[in-house]
């Protein structure tokens, strides 16, 4: 990408950043302007390359986390939203009231006219802005980075969705029927991708990551980013790849690659 093109988004950034204090004020502070600044439609996005070795910041045994390729990723295809959809029971209506735990969005190069496309999902940040302006603590990071939502405690405050840079949060704003018994959800609370976590735990990969192999485009990884003898942990050593905004400090979970 061009230089020029290069400043529209941030997509990786320079390693560390603010502190928890002050990134939640800020988080605060901008929250309209952030949330106006993420993938949503009608904005143009562009990434900014950082080569990303591995996992940044507090080690643990186990931090799972996705590896995308947007240049495997076919633009006309949504296996991977429609089996989120499927597997958690969420509506296939796209609609303002209807949770959207996964949606695929489109990058251009105006320079070039490149387009690439790809998913963007919850990105399980080590240093969750939705769990840090939670008054609750319903927002939370589990040992092995999955970000989830308590739905006891949730009290539908809404700060995790203003404070989420990627969009990722929706609320439920009415009742919920034909819930799956895995994928619990009610009127009033917050909610986004869970990363399949019971799935996960049951030695399964997301359904989203299933879809995309099924479809055969193998656009998506799933492991644990702190074992190097992963495939994820490898592919990661291998290719330069990118996080979104990663100049937040945020430190997400999910990396792309071809952005």
């Amino acid at each position: 990408m061009s230089d020029e093109s290069q400043k529209a988004v941030s997509v990786g950034a320079e390693d560390g950043g603010p502190e928890p204090d002050a990134l939640r004020r800020r988080l605060l502070k901008l929250a309209g302007a952030a949330v106006a600044l993420t993938l949503a439609p009608g904005v143009t996005v562009l990434a900014r390359d950082l080569v990303v070795k591995g996992p940044r910041g507090r080690k643990s045994a186990v931090r799972y986390g996705l590896l995308i390729d947007a240049s495997a990723c076919k633009s006309g295809c949504d296996a991977c939203v429609r089996a989120c959809q499927d597997y958690n029971g969420l509506s296939h209506d796209p609609g303002p009231d209807n949770a959207q735990w996964i949606r695929k969005v489109t990058i251009t190069n105006p320079q070039t006219g490149l387009s690439r496309s790809f998913p963007v999902m919850c990105q399980h940040c080590e240093n969750a802005a939705c769990v840090d302006v939670c008054p609750t603590g319903a927002s939370f990071r589990r040992p092995d980075g999955i970000v989830l939502v308590d739905k006891h405690r949730c009290i539908g405050c809404r700060y995790c969705l203003m404070a989420c840079p990627y969009k990722a949060r929706s609320f439920v704003a009415r009742n919920v029927e034909d819930q799956k018994p895995w994928a619990p959800r009610g009127k009033g609370t917050a909610e986004g991708c869970t990363m399949c976590v019971e799935r996960v735990e049951a030695g399964k990969l997301p359904a989203c990551v299933t879809a995309c192999q099924k479809a055969g485009h193998k656009a998506m990884m799933f492991g644990n980013l702190q074992d190097p003898k992963s495939a994820i942990a490898q592919r990661l050593s291998e290719v330069a790849t990118t996080t979104i905004r990663a100049d937040l400090g945020l430190l997400p979970s999910v990396h792309y690659r071809g952005i």
